[in-house]
């Protein structure tokens, strides 16, 4: 059964339409109803993981559009004209796109006037094919709770024309913008982000607040996209690991820390380690702003770090772990079955990899207790989910 409210999810699919979705491919279910495709989702996401057990039901959301709060626009020509929006599936066309059902509105409106702005000050847009052109992509994040927004401009070049000016006007028209920075990104690669960032207004970060705590967001960290079906899904894997105040908590894959940080005061201890040195770097911050002392946290690959855990005859009594949508590793879980935590938290955003997963897990004697699916990628055939995983 899904949660929210269906007559509306249903009203708002009639009402919503996008004109670009087949081109764009982004959002596979954006033009169908919502309460039909969540339906589909659960589904789904119970026949990969039925060798294994059954997610409960799906969390949905009541108003489901506008709900990213990092937003990524390519930026090319079309026609001699500038444009700007996503690559189309599977090409690297870029489909101009103007209103974004699934971006936050701000966030797409402070994109606009850019390209605008692109025009008036004579900057060129960056050609993959010829290798020319200045301005590659604008990311936008957005603070959901805090209002806090972060403009990134991926740039070709570091020298920046009529960079005072340009920022001057980009503030005149969005007084709400926090803090401008310019990424440089000279490669020739699919990656949006380069290694140098220029701090071109303000502090070159946002904060946020996710489940009573504030997070540092800078612009390569890792935050999930839709907040509010976040707080919701941490709160059921918190709630998964049963914390009765005295464990040892290892949040793996632990990214700015989010979800170690949230569980830091219903346990004893909280181990956190991420390869991502950036990242890692976050983590520590956001434990300082939160003046939070039980979490130690390791910048180190998460499969040795365990082995070293074990070999150490180390207790760990609760492991959760957060992996990209590629899943974890035969590595990794082995290394867990070799220091045998009692319980296992799973937060997945790919039930295939997942279910692949799961049959690691089982050869290590974890069983499938319990799970659930968060419907965070709105009109996407993404879908999260949380299970429960107890040693046999």
């Amino acid at each position: 059964m899904a949660e929210g409210n269906n007559k509306r999810n249903i009203k708002a699919s009639k009402e919503l339409k996008c004109a670009v979705a087949k081109k764009c491919g982004g959002c596979d279910y954006i033009n169908s109803p919502y309460d039909k495709h969540v339906k589909e989702k659960l589904e789904l996401a119970n026949k990969l993981i039925k060798k294994y057990g059954k997610f409960d039901r799906i969390i949905s959301m009541s108003n489901p559009y506008h709900y990213r709060n990092k937003v990524s626009a390519v930026f090319g020509f079309e026609n001699k004209k500038i444009i700007s929006g996503t690559y189309e599936k599977n090409s690297h066309r870029v489909v101009d796109t103007k209103n974004c059902l699934i971006e936050d509105k701000k966030a797409s409106e402070i994109i606009q006037t850019i390209k605008k702005m692109c025009i008036s000050f004579k900057i060129k847009a960056y050609d993959e094919d010829s290798g020319f052109g200045f301005l590659r992509h604008v990311l936008i994040r957005v603070g959901k709770k805090s209002g806090q927004i972060m403009v990134v401009l991926v740039t070709s070049n570091v020298i920046f024309p009529n960079k005072n000016a340009f920022i001057k006007v980009l503030r005149g028209e969005h007084p709400e913008i926090t803090t401008i920075v310019q990424n440089v990104n000279n490669k020739n690669t699919s990656m949006v982000l380069g290694d140098r960032e220029i701090v071109m207004y303000g502090k070159g970060y946002i904060t946020d607040e996710l489940c009573g705590l504030t997070f540092k967001i800078s612009p390569k960290s890792f935050y999930q996209v839709n907040r509010d079906q976040t707080e919701k899904l941490y709160a059921q894997a918190i709630e998964y690991a049963g914390l009765e105040g005295d464990e040892v908590l290892l949040d793996a894959y632990s990214g700015i820390g989010t979800i170690g940080l949230i569980a830091s005061k219903s346990v004893k201890e909280v181990i956190s380690v991420e390869l991502n040195k950036d990242a890692h770097k976050d983590a520590i911050t956001n434990a300082k702003i939160n003046n939070i002392k039980n979490v130690k946290f390791y910048n180190a690959d998460a499969t040795a770090f365990i082995n070293d855990l074990a070999a150490a005859g180390e207790k760990i009594d609760v492991v959760i772990l957060d992996p990209p949508r590629t899943g974890s590793t035969e590595e990794f879980i082995a290394a867990i079955g070799r220091l045998k935590p009692k319980k296992v938290v799973y937060v997945s955003c790919n039930p295939e990899t997942l279910a692949r997963d799961l049959e690691s897990f089982k050869r290590q004697r974890y069983g499938f207790e319990k799970g659930m699916v968060f419907d965070c990628f709105c009109h996407t055939g993404h879908v999260e989910g949380v299970c429960l995983l107890k040693r046999m």
